[in-house]
């Protein structure tokens, strides 16, 4: 146990000086007035070595420091990630916007980093506040665990939050879309107007699709793929019924119209539904948490007062 006192004491204080360190908390601290005198030789000397300077001060922080220390973990992300699992990643990327700067490399490195977060946390923390054994042990597998999959939870979060938002925003889009057609313009122009007019993940999909279109792919297959990025039933149901109106010759704005229709049907059904789901969900904090509260507050004191009259009773 003191070992692993030891051992907790020494991870802890080594990430602090760590953290420190990347923070620039533990530079020598130098006097101003030298530092700028020096500085302005320097400058006087090297004209181009205070603009490298500034260039390398210009880069943020996490693509100086955090984006090599990934680099680092993607190799021991990747031993532990297998290919089925990489491409699930991948997958949750493309369902959460495939956020700027993320990939699978990224998230298997962040995997690993928090993960080792975790080990360290659970094997230094227990021993500090006099664990024993087996809940030494389980607060390390549980931080361990934690550490490892809370990337993975991070990025389904936020995938499931933009799908919530595409399925809003969606019945929207169909009547702005119907609008556009009625008035005169192409399908192509419509989603334009989409993709101009709202602000959210539906419009940048939308726009996406405007330039897979201006770069050569055919409607139909960028449309597939719009439809392969999401797992919104509702855009999914949409687009299949574009495919057949382009293959088959139906008028768009008709189509476009039942479709409004029916999604603004489908958005409140769904939200029936989650109203529905309330009374189940809040069962059970219900049961654990309100009702054993309001039991100590009405019983409480009743309890209280009888447990003083037999006490006085007995004596």
């Amino acid at each position: 146990m003191t070992a692993l006192l030891v051992l907790g004491l020494a991870a802890i204080f080594t990430a602090l000086i760590l953290a420190f360190i990347a923070s620039g908390l533990l530079r020598p601290r130098e006097n101003p007035e030298v530092a700028r005198s020096l500085a302005a030789v320097g400058a006087m000397q090297n004209p181009g070595a205070r603009q490298v300077r500034q260039l390398e001060l210009a880069v943020p922080f996490s693509d100086r420091v955090l984006d090599p220390v990934l680099r680092h973990f993607v190799g021991i992300g990747r031993r532990f990630t297998p290919d089925q699992r990489m491409q699930s990643i991948r997958r949750r990327l493309d369902l959460a916007g495939n956020p700027p700067g993320w990939d699978s490399d990224r998230v298997v490195a962040l995997k690993a980093l928090s993960g080792l977060s975790g080990f360290v946390l659970g094997l230094g923390l227990p021993p500090l506040f006099g664990a024993g054994v087996l809940p030494s042990a389980a607060i390390f597998l549980s931080a361990t665990a934690a550490g490892w999959y809370a990337p993975s939870m991070y990025l389904y979060q936020r995938g499931y939050d933009r799908s919530e938002r595409i399925r809003r925003e969606l019945p929207d889009a169909l009547d702005l879309m119907t609008i556009s057609v009625e008035s005169g313009l192409a399908f192509d122009g419509a989603l334009s107007q989409v993709a101009l007019r709202a602000d959210g993940p539906l419009a940048r999909e939308f726009f996406r699709v405007l330039q897979e279109m201006q770069i050569g792919t055919s409607r139909l297959d960028a449309m597939r793929a719009l439809g392969e990025r999401t797992d919104v039933s509702e855009l999914r149901s949409f687009l299949g019924a574009m495919v057949q109106a382009d293959e088959f010759g139906i008028p768009v704005a008709s189509m476009l119209r039942v479709q409004a229709g029916e999604m603004r049907v489908k958005r409140s059904q769904h939200a029936e539904e989650l109203a529905q789901k309330v009374p189940v969900k809040i069962l059970f904090p219900l049961i654990f948490c309100i009702m054993p509260c309001l039991f100590i507050v009405v019983i409480g004191p009743a309890a209280i007062t009888l447990i003083q009259n037999f006490s006085f009773g007995g004596r």
